[in-house]
């Protein structure tokens, strides 16, 4: 055990905090929909779109993502293009791939079966340490740590733990502290009430503490510190990227669109043709001479930007100015760029940023 930031362990009664932590938490806890049974597979995709992702957000995907793939062999069966467009507006989509490639191992090499052991689960492609907690702790009641950030902030509290969260050799004392009050009876319910709380109540900002069911245990409560934790080190701002995009209709009204590599940012999904643009001229000068180098079509654009829109990563902002106009058909063979009708469009996944773009142009243009 690593001695100094876990001084304060020692003085928690484990059986008390546990009992207080798990009773609340079965009066309390949301009624949502992957809580209903303990299935591996359910609580493995729940687990998967809640990273970065509100609970709010998640429950409406969570419930059509179900009914598409209902299981482990109809997501391993099921063709990327439908599993990518089944989370549209999720973001975040190597999440997903990921996803079906570990389904596709566990239906071939577990016979169907999520594995139980700590071993096992870890080595699917996208299951870390929390991914992993969770799964063995939720669904087979095996008493393993699932930390994540509402848990390290929670535990920061309880334990007046002042390392910073934000630094990955941190995790490691808050696994060894949950190791060491972690409920034997019912991890199951002691990982999601420590998720549920940090959800809740003992929020980043104004926790409430006079509602909290472990506050006589909270060190945090009694130094009058809890506010100023956790210690969390601010990242990096992120980085802008002045774009171009172009909603390009063909003679028919087809609409231009092309599939990002396989790789990166974005993998595989659709868009409409843009590029990054610099400041010295404007974004439509660049952007025809761009469309003429790299895809050597015949088009032309409308004067003035129609819309912008801002769309924000973990690391980079995109500042995309969009421009509306027509292209010659004719001249698209041999290129990327498909053309498709506005009702095919609707088989294809595109990102959020780019359903903006569409909803604020290209759709109301065909509405007229």
């Amino acid at each position: 055990m690593i001695e100094e930031p876990l001084k304060h362990l020692q003085t928690i009664n484990r059986e008390e905090f546990q009992n207080d932590l798990i009773s609340w938490f079965t009066r309390e806890q949301r009624d949502l929909p992957w809580r209903k049974d303990q299935d591996p597979y359910k609580v493995w995709v729940s687990e998967i779109m809640l990273q970065q992702t509100r609970v709010d957000t998640v429950i409406p995907y969570f419930n059509r993502f179900i009914e598409k793939f209902p299981s482990i062999d109809a997501l391993a069966s099921a063709g990327e293009e439908d599993v990518l467009k089944a989370w549209e507006g999720l973001g975040y989509y190597s999440r997903v791939r990921n996803l079906q490639t570990a389904v596709k191992e566990v239906n071939e090499k577990y016979e169907g079966i999520v594995p139980d052991t700590p071993k096992e689960i870890s080595s699917l492609k996208g299951v870390g340490p929390y991914t992993a907690g969770a799964i063995l702790s939720i669904a087979y009641s095996k008493p393993e740590p699932a930390v994540d950030g509402n848990v390290m902030r929670v535990f920061s509290r309880i334990l007046s733990i002042w390392l910073d969260i934000a630094k990955p050799s941190s995790r490691k004392v808050f696994e060894e502290a949950v190791r060491e009050l972690i409920s034997k009876e019912n991890p199951s319910f002691f990982n999601q009430a420590l998720m549920e709380l940090g959800a809740l109540i003992c929020t980043p900002t104004s926790p409430s503490c006079l509602l909290c069911p472990v506050r006589e245990h909270c060190q945090a409560f009694e130094e009058g510190v809890q506010t100023e934790l956790p210690n969390k080190s601010k990242k990096k701002s992120a980085r802008k990227l002045n774009m171009a995009a172009a909603v390009l209709f063909t003679e028919d009204e087809r609409i231009l669109i092309h599939k990002r590599p396989g790789k990166g940012l974005l993998a595989n999904l659709w868009e409409f043709p843009n590029f990054e643009v610099g400041n010295a001229s404007s974004g439509r000068k660049q952007l025809l001479q761009l469309m003429e180098e790299e895809y050597k079509v015949d088009c032309s654009l409308k004067a003035g930007v129609v819309t912008k829109i801002q769309h924000i990563f973990s690391h980079i902002v995109w500042d995309i100015e969009v421009y509306v106009g027509s292209v010659d058909s004719n001249t698209l063979e041999g290129n990327e760029l498909i053309a498709v009708t506005p009702l095919e469009m609707e088989k294809y996944a595109f990102p959020v940023s780019h359903q903006k773009i569409w909803q604020e142009t290209g759709a109301g243009i065909l509405q007229k």
